[in-house]
């Protein structure tokens, strides 16, 4: 599942807003059923391989959403170093009079863009593909150098988030 900020905000850049989404992310695991495989936290958007015990990945992210909107939001009023706060707030509020189920801002562009991951062959090319975006933006020349990337998770770093079943899928990358 990809999803992103209302007109791709650069909101994640600084380490209070990638925190607020990696505890949204443990809390889920811990309280929601959420098991993550692969992730891949950028600037202005989610990359997140994950699966519901319950059965309800769609309400799962729809939950996940709803919070992280909230919080970050929160997160931004009321950060003094936030120097774009006025226009990020003007941005999302002006997104969210678009929309007719959003009360006053909105945070995520409603659309998720959700992969089926059918097979081996495919979860190792969509792995791939998340563990290099920040490659290929720029940020870093291999993928275990972007702190917040489950690409270190497979390297035996889970200082960020940890994963789950990584034994399976480290099978699954052989293929």
């Amino acid at each position: 599942m990809s999803f992103t900020t209302v007109h791709w905000l650069d909101v994640f850049t600084r380490q209070l807003y990638f925190s607020i989404l990696a505890e949204s992310i443990n809390n889920c695991r811990k309280e929601k059923g959420m098991e993550v495989l692969a992730y891949c936290l950028m600037s202005n958007h989610v990359h997140l391989f994950f699966r519901s015990v319950n059965g309800d990945p769609s309400g799962l992210l729809r939950d996940f959403k709803g919070f992280t909107a909230r919080e970050l939001i929160k997160a931004i009023k009321e950060n003094p170093q936030e120097s774009r706060k006025e226009w990020m707030l003007r941005i999302m509020e002006r997104a969210g009079k678009q929309k007719s189920n959003v009360i006053k801002r909105q945070f995520w562009q409603q659309h998720n863009k959700p992969i089926e991951l059918w097979s081996g062959k495919v979860i190792k090319q969509k792995m791939e593909y998340i563990h290099k975006n920040p490659v290929v933006q720029g940020f870093v020349t291999d993928p275990v150098d972007w702190k917040y990337s489950s690409a270190r998770n497979y390297a035996d770093d889970e200082t960020v988030l940890k994963i789950d079943k990584i034994g399976m899928y480290l099978e699954i990358m052989e293929l």
